[in-house]
C-alpha cells in the first residue's frame, strides 16, 4: 500500500476541546489548555506517523501515512483586531486541508428550532451558525467529531447526531473523548482512508514545527491564564526578549530567558505582579519548572510586566506577536552580526 499524507484542520467553538484533542492525538503538550474560552491565539501544527495496518476481519486495513493537524482557534465572531486575527488564523488553516475536523462539545446544550432561543441560549445558537457557515463553504471532507463523550449518556448522543447531521452533510460523524483518548484510534482510521498519495512534509521523528520560543511564551501565558481571573488573562500578552540556549558542555546547562507579560492597563499590571511580586513569583516559579522540564536543562527566567494600552485593538502590536514574525526579525540581526 502507498504512503499517503495531508493536512487536517481542527475548528470548532472555543472550549471544544480541539488543543486537547491535538495533545491527545500527538502524545505530546503541543498546545496549552485551561477552562477558559479562546486559549489558543494562533495555528499549531502537530504531526502524526501512522504506521500501515494489514486489512483483517473486521478492519479494511490501510497504509502508512504522516498526517499534519493544525489546531486553531476558537470559532467567533471578532470583536477586537485581536479576534480578528484569531480568526484569519481559521480561515488561514481552512485554505490548504484535505480534511477538517469540526469538533462539537456534546455537554452544550441543545437549543430547539422549534422554539425561540433567549439569553445564553440565544447566543450559544448564533455561534454555532456562524461556525457552520464555515463548514458549509467547504469543498473537502468534513468530519462531525462529538467530544466529551465520556460526560453524557450514550443515549444522549442520538439527538445531537440527528440534530448536527440535519445541518449539514458530514462525510464521517465520529464520537470521541479527547480526554480518555476514546474513540482516536477510529478517527485516525477514517482520516486515512481520505487521504491522498503523497511524501512526508516533515521528517520522521518531527512532531510539530513550533519552535522553542513559541512553547516558552505559551507556557507563561496558560500560568496566567491559570492563577488570575476576570478580564487579565484575555489582556495579556507574552514576548520572549531574550532566549539564550545552553551550553550543552556545560558541567550543568543553563537556559537563560526573559520574557516581558504585555497588558492593557496599570490595574491589570498590579494584579499580574501581586503584593511584593507574589504572583509574579508565583506564575514565573510554575513556568520555570515546566521548560526545565521541556528543555532538560536548568533555567534562568526572568519575567516582566509592561503596559501597552489597548494592545488587543492594535494592528501592529498584534503583528509584532506573530511568532513567525519573530522569527524572521531573528534571522535578519544575526545575518547583520
Amino acid at each position: 500500500m502507498s504512503f499517503r499524507s495531508g493536512f487536517i484542520s481542527i475548528i470548532g467553538r472555543p472550549n471544544a476541546g480541539k488543543s486537547t484533542l491535538l495533545n491527545a492525538l500527538i502524545g505530546e503538550k503541543l498546545a496549552i489548555v485551561t477552562h477558559k474560552p479562546q486559549t489558543t491565539r494562533t495555528r499549531i501544527h502537530g504531526v502524526l506517523e501512522v504506521h500501515a495496518k494489514k486489512k483483517e476481519k473486521g478492519s479494511a486495513g490501510h497504509p502508512a501515512a504522516q498526517i499534519v493537524f493544525v489546531d486553531t482557534p476558537g470559532v467567533h465572531k471578532p470583536t477586537t483586531q485581536l479576534d480578528k486575527r484569531m480568526m484569519q488564523e481559521v480561515h488561514d488553516a481552512l485554505e490548504s486541508r484535505d480534511v477538517v475536523l469540526f469538533i462539537v462539545d456534546v455537554t452544550h446544550r441543545l437549543h430547539a428550532d422549534a422554539y425561540p432561543a433567549k439569553g445564553k441560549m440565544a447566543a450559544s445558537q448564533a455561534e454555532d451558525e456562524f461556525a457552520l457557515q464555515l463548514v458549509k463553504q467547504l469543498d473537502c471532507p468534513v468530519f462531525l467529531v462529538l467530544n466529551k463523550i465520556d460526560a453524557v449518556d450514550k443515549a444522549g448522543l442520538l439527538p445531537l447526531i440527528a440534530h448536527w447531521s440535519a445541518k449539514h452533510a458530514f462525510a464521517e460523524v465520529i464520537p470521541i473523548s479527547a480526554k480518555k483518548k476514546d474513540g482516536l484510534e477510529t478517527l485516525v482510521e477514517k482520516i486515512v482512508s481520505r487521504l491522498q498519495e503523497g511524501q512526508r512534509y516533515f521528517p520522521r521523528g518531527q512532531f510539530t514545527d513550533q519552535p522553542e520560543r513559541f512553547f516558552v511564551a505559551e507556557i507563561i501565558r496558560e500560568k496566567i491564564l491559570m492563577l488570575t481571573g476576570e478580564e487579565v488573562p484575555y489582556a495579556t500578552a507574552v514576548v520572549v526578549e531574550r532566549f539564550e540556549e545552553a551550553d550543552p558542555k556545560a558541567r550543568k546547562p543553563v537556559t537563560r530567558i526573559a520574557a516581558a507579560i504585555f497588558c492593557e492597563r496599570a490595574g491589570q499590571k498590579a494584579i499580574l505582579i501581586g503584593r511584593a511580586g507574589a504572583m509574579l513569583k508565583q506564575i514565573g516559579t510554575a513556568a520555570r519548572k515546566e521548560m526545565e522540564s521541556l528543555l532538560g536543562t536548568v533555567v534562568f527566567l526572568e519575567l516582566f510586566v509592561k503596559v501597552q494600552e489597548d494592545w488587543r485593538s492594535s494592528p501592529g502590536f498584534i503583528e509584532e506577536l506573530d511568532w513567525r514574525k519573530q522569527l524572521e526579525e531573528i534571522a535578519e540581526r544575526q545575518k547583520e552580526d
